[in-house]
């Protein structure tokens, strides 16, 4: 049979730290502790692989489980010379739950078993104090009749208040122990009355209550809802830790607290805690009195507090991490009950990790390790004011969505992108509340607080924008009725909130509240700059950034972008009244002529944008996408805006009701968008070139550098590709001649089509580079629509159902499918072209697993939202040490190296690209 239960005590144990899969966290570090020495209770652990088989045998023990928990009581009462149930001096247990992964709040512990109505006298005899052993005694009574037998813990809480108010006190430890003993008497009344039966005198008894109840405690609905928001998929189960009682409710000589080896608000290295006198484990925790500062035990117990402090050096030195430690001290003698790696906040996870390098416990790679993308995240958001009153919070909330981009954002509601803008123009917050968004909506998406829509999932078109800019975003939230004539949505909950009523956003958990909130910045410690130069001299990859405007260029860099990898163009033409009256205006022509004569009163508004993004990123490349969506997209669908375009542009209501009738398409995404808008309509793919090597020229005789690459999108034939990139060149070239000034420039392509990286070998003859558009590669390969999916890609990824995906495809890229494609993609297109620049421009550019994926399959860059390159910098960082490591060298720190690869414009569409730059940039 495998060994199930795992000893410790007397300076021995049988388990280990890093036995974490089998003992649970708080099985391996009770373990851990006691083989360095500390002063841990004796003890042993039911294994997980326990509680597996538990639930496999349909809640049955596994069979010769009860001999080995029998004989390690025996072990237990003959190291600690007690007995569990004894008369005398009993032996009393803890049984507490332990998981391989933290999960605060989620499971059971029970304290002071072994009690019953004869070793409760025996303990009074024995410690000389009756108010201490029946004040353990109606804790266990409470605990167990709650945690094992599933009675309310309210009736028996509302007897404890109920006698303290009659005697007159204020806190538990005034309670004599008369008292106590009456109310003890009480609880086993309310227990035989809800159960039926007496409370159980027998320990064993007892303590296969408390096994039962710690493994049931696993399925419990607080767990299973814990462990499927956490993503926790991959655990077994929860072990159970019997362990020696020791107490901190004997009297004022004796304590419990909970502490960390450094602050985990700030990061700074300081001993940081609570503690409470004459109290149990719980106590501190519960808030039923207000504890103490950690200092103050050294005025008190100064031996104690030395020893604790010496405690907190050996543990950071053993675990080189901080830990979190809860204590006990019983008559001034300390013992060690649980020590984890503490949780932290963002700020001092930073400042944690640069200062554990400088101390020498940790290496840099270790140092960027231990960053994840949420603590990068949780630097940029405002959040709800901690300060603010919790109960209050509860009665405010009235719907929840899905948690798009995290922060919080409170203002005034509106429902067009109209109203955001001209109060957002007054200096009023607002927060912007749509059905869905579309293109049409970008102004007021970017003057608003935050976006709230009813429906779309994480990466829908409103999550998408609003993460590129940092803005709190919840989405998908059905719990709401938007009414746009009414200008007012209703909840299910009853709530009416009209336009100019204040909601407040909470997109870390998706949830909305009604009226303002007061919001604040996470502090921004120095420490994140010092990790993130740690992460920029070990990553080998590149990180650009996805930016439309050169506000947006100039906050990427700040945000350590290396270049622009996609520059959505239609952006651009939704800025002002006058930029979208043009591009409809082209729209509705029904001439080449009519259309060239809107497009070139468009042409000096892009002209200007991509001078101010070239001049924000002096020198660094700048990927510049030609229009993709399909027109549609641009032309007003209601009449009354049908009419008044109509009306501005001095043509025919029923002509712009026809042309928008026409534009209509059944499946748009597979329409007449990208590339095939410049294939049909020329004019349009003339007037971007024309801007982009105009503001290159401008930028060029005023001194600045500039690295312009025109992609096509939606490609997917290498005559396609020939078509687009011939024209292209005709117009650059021609205003080159014109300036009299040569510009160096590329011309590629976005691989989002499967059947374009099928043939990924013949697009390379002529494309100059590759940029994957991950968003609707993912699309197109797996037949999903990213804006409708969200309804049911849930149950896909959710365990507990189909469990058919790890994550959402549409945030982490499907590296099985989809992964496939771009492989071959990068192997086709290295195969005619072997020194091809490849890049990633979808939002997968900014998820740690896939710029992992990124690094290994030996792209040059990726690119993602301004406010994710910090998280793409870090895992590339992370990349290079996993390689590095499955080739057991270490990582090499990136060099300084010049511009990325650059080539001249061919004369000839296809043929091999020679390059004339030095080796050492063909990675960039």
């Amino acid at each position: 049979m495998p060994k199930r239960v795992y000893f410790f005590g007397g300076g021995k144990a049988e388990g280990q730290g890093g036995q974490k899969e089998l003992l649970g966290g708080k099985g391996a570090g009770l373990a851990e502790m006691t083989n360095i020495g500390l002063p841990v209770p004796a003890g042993f652990t039911i294994t997980i692989d326990s509680c597996a088989e538990y639930y496999k045998l349909g809640k049955s023990y596994p069979k010769g489980l009860d001999a080995e928990v029998k004989a390690n009581i025996v072990r237990l009462e003959k190291l600690t010379g007690k007995k569990l149930g004894d008369s005398e001096d009993p032996l009393l247990v803890s049984v507490r739950s332990g998981a391989a992964r933290s999960m605060p709040g989620m499971m059971e512990t029970i304290l002071n078993l072994g009690l019953n109505d004869n070793s409760v006298e025996g303990l009074a005899r024995k410690t000389g104090n009756p108010r201490f052993a029946y004040d353990s005694y109606r804790r266990f009574i409470q605990m167990y009749s709650t945690t094992a037998m599933g009675l309310s813990k309210d009736p028996m809480e509302e007897m404890l208040h109920d006698l303290k108010h009659k005697l007159g006190v204020k806190n538990d430890t005034d309670i004599p122990a008369e008292a106590m003993k009456g109310l003890c008497e009480d609880f086993k009344a309310f227990y035989k009355t809800n159960r039926g039966d007496d409370f159980p005198q027998d320990p064993q008894t007892q303590l296969w209550g408390a096994v039962s109840a710690v493994f049931n405690c696993w399925e419990a609905d607080k767990a299973v809802t814990y462990r499927r928001v956490e993503k926790l998929t991959t655990l077994k189960g929860t072990a159970v830790n019997i362990v020696q009682m020791v107490f901190g409710n004997k009297g004022e000589r004796s304590g419990t607290g909970v502490c960390f080896t450094r602050d985990p608000n700030t990061g700074e290295n300081v001993f940081y805690g609570d503690l409470l006198f004459n109290a149990q484990g719980e106590d501190v925790v519960a808030g039923i009195r207000t504890p103490m500062k950690l200092a103050e035990l050294g005025r008190v117990m100064p031996a104690a507090y030395k020893q604790l402090c010496d405690i907190r050096k050996t543990l950071e030195k053993h675990y080189r991490d901080m830990q979190d430690i809860e204590f006990t001290i019983e008559d001034e003698k300390l013992y060690m009950l649980q020590c984890r790696t503490g949780k932290r906040g963002p700020a001092a996870t930073f400042v944690m990790a640069a200062d554990m390098v400088s101390e020498k416990l940790i290496t840099r790679q270790e140092a960027i390790n231990r960053i994840t993308a949420e603590d990068i995240e949780r630097l940029f958001y405002p959040v709800i004011d901690p300060k603010f009153d919790k109960n209050e919070l509860i009665k405010r909330k009235i719907a929840t969505g899905i948690n798009a981009v995290p922060g919080a954002a409170s203002g005034e509601v509106v429902f067009n992108a109209a109203d955001a803008e001209a109060l957002a123009a007054k200096g009023t917050p607002v927060i912007l509340v749509r059905k869905e968004t579309s293109p049409e909506d970008v102004g007021g998406m970017h003057a608003a607080q935050g976006i709230l829509t009813a429906t779309g999932g994480k990466t829908s078109h409103a999550a998408v924008v609003a993460r590129g800019w940092g803005k709190c975003c919840v989405v998908g939230c059905e719990a709401i009725d938007i009414d746009y004539k009414t200008q007012q949505f209703t909840t299910t909950s009853g709530a009416v909130v009209k336009k100019g009523e204040f909601v407040t956003l909470d997109g870390s958990e998706g949830i909305v509240y009604s009226g303002h909130f007061q919001l604040v910045k996470p502090a921004f410690p120095d420490a994140y700059y010092t990790v993130m130069k740690f992460a920029d001299r070990i990553r080998t990859i590149n990180v650009r950034t996805n930016a439309d405007t050169p506000y947006d260029a100039e906050n990427a860099i700040k945000m350590g972008a290396e270049g622009i990898g996609l520059c959505r163009t239609e952006h651009m033409f939704f800025d002002t009244e006058e930029r979208r009256q043009a591009i409809q205006e082209m729209i509705v022509a029904d001439t080449e002529p009519a259309r060239r004569l809107a497009l070139a009163k468009l042409l000096p508004f892009q002209r200007d944008d991509f001078y101010g993004i070239f001049k924000a990123m002096a020198g660094k490349p700048v990927t510049i996408r030609l229009v993709d969506p399909p027109l549609h997209e641009f032309v007003p669908h209601e009449e009354d805006k049908q009419r008044a375009l109509a009306h501005v542009i001095g043509v025919p209501f029923e002509k712009v009701k026809h042309r928008v009738e026409q534009l209509h398409e059944s499946n748009p995404m597979l329409g007449h968008r990208g590339c095939r808008l410049c294939i049909t309509y020329p004019e349009i793919l003339e007037m971007q070139v024309q801007a982009i090597i105009e503001a290159a020229v401008k930028c060029k005789k005023e001194g600045i550098k500039v690295l312009p690459e025109i992609m096509h999108p939606l490609v997917l034939d290498l005559k396609e590709f020939q078509f687009l990139e011939t024209r292209t060149r005709k117009v650059a070239k021609d205003v080159m001649d014109k300036a009299g000034v040569k510009v160096d420039y590329l011309v590629g392509t976005m691989i989002e089509v499967p059947r374009a990286a099928l043939l990924a070998d013949e697009i390379a003859q002529a494309a100059e580079f590759f940029s994957f558009g991950t968003n609707d590669l993912t699309q197109t390969t797996m037949a999903l629509s990213r804006d409708d999916a969200g309804r049911f890609l849930p149950d896909y990824v959710d365990a507990k159902k189909a469990g058919i995906f790890k994550d959402d495809p549409f945030q982490s890229l499907d590296q099985a499918g989809v992964g496939k494609l771009v492989k071959m993609g990068i192997a086709g297109g290295r195969s005619s072209r072997p020194n091809l620049k490849i890049g990633i421009c979808g939002e997968h550019g900014g998820d740690l697993k896939s710029v992992k994926f990124c690094h290994h399959v030996g792209m040059n860059y990726v690119s993602c939202s301004p406010y994710r390159v910090p998280i793409a910098r870090l895992a590339a960082a992370q990349a290079a040490i996993e390689s590095a490591a499955s080739k057991k060298t270490k990582p090499v720190a990136k060099k300084k190296t010049g511009p990325v690869i650059r080539s001249k414009p061919r004369k000839k569409p296809a043929g091999k690209l020679k390059f004339k730059l030095k080796a050492h940039a063909l990675r960039r």
